[in-house]
């Protein structure tokens, strides 16, 4: 099958046109096929499991990785290339350093990694560098008057809200806030999978016996011990845990057993697709001083798409490595494809490279068009009860005995 050269000109015309650019691989895990991986676990600690028509047949079915879990992965990705200068990209932050040195290993928060983007609560509870909430500044402003006719704010400020999804439920207008959905999803299910059986044991290597106990608490709060039920002052002390096990501070033989729960599963492949949805994207509009033009639209749009190709190009070339005992590799070279409005499709190669390139002259074109693209991030402090909230989760979680937390 004949492979596509992606170029700006040849994305341009297929976001003008196309249903869809999409990414299917199948993957086997790194031990081989029928060894077994874990997938993540739910309420309960059970998987997501489901059935799925696939060719004409039912299959069971196991999630691997969730849309919203893939999009927090793309997300990162483009996160640690911003930083590493691959790409240029809006983000906003806060930086609860700048609030002291106990909140310095909080660290960075981005619009990158907050759970709702542009429109997360982190963000609405910080201040601009004169003190001026989020939301009441020009840039905070724009998600006030945000739709899918004006999308020109946010492709200054936050262009993966309008890639990934947001909906602007904790702002003034409450559920009534702007949603925008996502152009871009991805998941990784197991295919024709069964659940196996999880075994767990220990042997201690000091052969410490139950009988040796019971073990009291001597300071709860840094998790010392002692054998005698009184401290030297002759005051009563409390066992550690319900019986004060031994194992309660982590030694002595954990007894060979075997649950049907959390067992890992094994599968016939693990299936990865990737859809960025041209439709979506050719919905935005994006107006300048009041004034909507074709060619402006098409020029965000199409790098919208590459901003999507770059997010999920960058996460794939990290590899699959979910979770611990989590890692797939393909079966064999995967391909991107261009899905034409009628159903046809046409392949297309793309490197990290390729794609962060491809990016790159997509901004200068809307750029010069006359859209903004802010390439250094907007830098917010988070406000004084924001950081004190921080403080005191932390000090409690201190003060948490490991046993409680």
């Amino acid at each position: 099958m004949p492979t596509t050269v992606l170029d700006l000109a040849k994305l341009s015309q297929i976001v003008a046109s196309a249903s869809a650019l999409r990414y299917r691989a199948r993957l086997q895990p790194a031990g081989g096929p029928g060894d077994k991986v874990f997938p993540p676990t739910y309420e309960g600690g059970k998987y997501a499991e489901e059935k799925r028509r696939i060719n004409g047949a039912t299959y069971d079915c196991v999630h691997l990785d969730s849309v919203q879990s893939q999009a927090n992965r793309m997300e990162l990705a483009l996160l640690e290339a911003v930083r590493d200068g691959l790409i240029e990209l809006p983000v906003v932050e806060v930086d609860f350093a700048s609030k002291g040195e106990d909140l310095v290993e909080v660290g960075k928060i981005t619009s990158l990694d907050a759970p709702h983007r542009l429109a997360d609560a982190i963000l609405r509870d910080s201040v601009d560098a004169t003190g001026t909430n989020f939301r009441k500044t020009t840039e905070g402003g724009y998600l006030n008057t945000a739709s899918l006719k004006n999308a020109t704010g946010l492709f200054e400020i936050s262009p993966t809200s309008l890639l990934f999804g947001l909906w602007d439920s904790t702002g003034p207008r409450g559920g009534l806030g702007v949603k925008f959905q996502r152009a871009i999803v991805s998941e990784l299910v197991a295919i024709d999978a069964i659940t196996g059986v999880k075994s767990s044991s220990r042997l201690d290597p000091l052969g410490i016996q139950l009988a040796a106990g019971p073990i009291f608490h001597s300071d709860a709060k840094t998790g010392e011990w002692a054998l005698s039920p009184k401290d030297s002052s002759g005051k009563a002390l409390v066992k550690v845990g319900k019986e004060g096990k031994p194992s309660e501070v982590n030694h002595g033989n954990v007894t060979p057993s075997v649950s049907g729960l959390n067992g890992g599963v094994t599968f016939a492949y693990a299936s990865q697709a990737t859809v960025l949805s041209l439709p979506a994207l050719r919905r935005l509009q994006f107006p300048l001083a009041g004034k909507r033009e074709a060619n402006i639209d098409r020029a965000a749009q199409a790098t919208l798409a590459a901003l999507g190709l770059a997010a999920a190009t960058l996460s794939i070339a990290k590899g699959v490595d979910l979770r611990s005992r989590c890692l797939l590799v393909p079966e064999g070279v995967a391909q991107w494809e261009i899905v034409e409005s009628n159903g046809e499709t046409k392949t297309f190669a793309l490197s990290v490279e390729d794609a962060c390139k491809l990016l790159k002259d997509a901004v200068t074109a809307a750029v010069a068009s006359g859209l903004k693209w802010r390439k250094e991030p907007l830098v917010l402090a988070p406000s004084e009860g924001l950081a004190q909230l921080v403080r005191k989760s932390r000090e409690l979680a201190a003060k948490t005995p490991a046993s409680e937390a």
